[in-house]
């Protein structure tokens, strides 16, 4: 850890108790980097991820904050910028998504969505910009696209119960 890509450099990561998120906070932990361990809800899971790589000799700390509310984010960078110092890197990795027909959708589940995965990334680089080193920084931003090849009439026959051999397939 003394000697990585990363030595020296802070990096926050949204979404990183668990899943893409939790594998970047580690791995630029391995690098040497000071990682700021972001969570919505899942305190046990990010803890989990701080002691993991705290266990490896890297240093990590979970801070909790809703990306998609900027007043979490505000108090996300302050207290990563207390913990650690200036910000070198950014990942945003924070992001929902149901996987439901598209006219199932509800008006509350589509604002969850985009406000995560649109706001969120939004709000989260504006407060970047106001806490990133001096000498520069880099801001990542992680995205994924799910789409179904399901014909809907299929759908909605396989939803009735008359299962007709229809496909579905994710891709993100």
């Amino acid at each position: 850890m003394n000697n990585g890509k990363l030595n020296g450099k802070i990096a926050v990561v949204t979404g990183a108790s668990k899943g893409i998120g939790a594998g970047i906070a580690k791995q630029f932990a391995a690098e040497g980097a000071a990682v700021v361990v972001n969570y919505a809800s899942s305190k046990q899971d990010a803890d989990r991820v701080v002691d993991e790589i705290s266990k490896r000799g890297g240093k990590a700390v979970a801070i909790q904050g809703n990306v998609a509310k900027k007043a979490d984010v505000e108090r996300l960078f302050a207290e990563a910028e207390k913990a650690f110092g200036k910000i070198d890197i950014v990942v945003n990795n924070a992001g929902v998504y149901e996987f439901m027909p598209l006219e199932d959708v509800t008006e509350q589940q589509f604002h969850k969505m985009f406000d995560t995965n649109v706001l969120g990334m939004l709000l989260a680089t504006q407060e970047a910009l106001k806490h990133l080193n001096p000498d520069g920084g880099s801001i990542i931003n992680i995205g994924s696209l799910t789409r179904s090849t399901q014909n809907p009439r299929e759908r909605n026959q396989a939803r009735d119960g008359d299962y007709r051999g229809s496909s579905y397939r994710r891709i993100s």
